[in-house]
């Protein structure tokens, strides 16, 4: 990806415009076609380019350096986060509004064990994101809507599919799960426009998170 990224800033590429065939590309960059097409179908799943069997690939997100100071690389992925953190924000804040309405009390004692088993991770330094999925499908699981949890770890997942630690951070938005038993305890109190806020800002910290390091980035 790297590669292409680079091609597409010395080519001067923008918005609408066509990227070679796939096997110029391979020439190009003296890899495999097949090589070429994986980092095609990953940009295609980041929405950095539409394909279309017959009509070609070009790209419909801009791929340049905000200044000297950021690699593209870095650029790619915190814009590929950002994306990712604007689609899902409007579902986990419907999510956590109306498991606040539905969640039964077996589902409310099932939120506050898995807040207090993230809880436990976190503060022990250890690796929290797992613990942290599991919080968030309970949360989904209470709406008692199945296709949120579903459709969330769609577009959760296209992302971390690529990027494992994105900016090498593999807990970027640590910052943001103390919170976490605040939304808890609101959920399972029913007061769920406190639920909404909170999770409002938990979104807002991740998107702010991504800009920040992505500006703090060395070239």
């Amino acid at each position: 990806m790297r590669l292409l990224a680079e091609f597409v800033e010395r080519e001067g590429l923008g918005v609408g415009d066509r990227l070679p065939p796939e096997i110029a590309l391979a020439r190009e960059f003296g890899l495999s076609r097949s090589t070429v097409r994986e980092a095609l179908r990953q940009w295609e799943s980041l929405g950095i380019i539409e394909r279309n069997k017959g009509a070609g690939t070009w790209l419909v997100s801009e791929v340049s350096s905000r200044s000297m100071h950021i690699p593209l690389t870095v650029k790619i992925e915190a814009d590929s986060l950002q994306r990712m953190i604007a689609v899902r924000r409007p579902l986990e804040v419907e999510a956590v509004r109306l498991a606040t309405r539905n969640a039964s009390e077996a589902m409310k004692r099932k939120i506050m064990q898995r807040m207090y088993e993230l809880m436990e991770v976190y503060e022990a330094g250890e690796d929290w994101r797992d613990a942290d999925r599991q919080f968030h499908a309970v949360i989904h699981e209470a709406t008692g809507n199945p296709l949120f949890g579903k459709i969330i770890r769609q577009i959760h997942g296209v992302f971390h599919d690529i990027y494992d630690a994105p900016f090498g951070q593999p807990q970027l938005g640590a910052a943001t799960i103390p919170v976490h038993r605040d939304l808890a305890e609101a959920i399972v109190a029913g007061e769920e426009e406190k639920a909404v806020t909170i999770m409002e800002r938990i979104m807002s910290d991740m998107d702010a998170a991504t800009v920040g390091v992505a500006g703090g980035s060395d070239a």
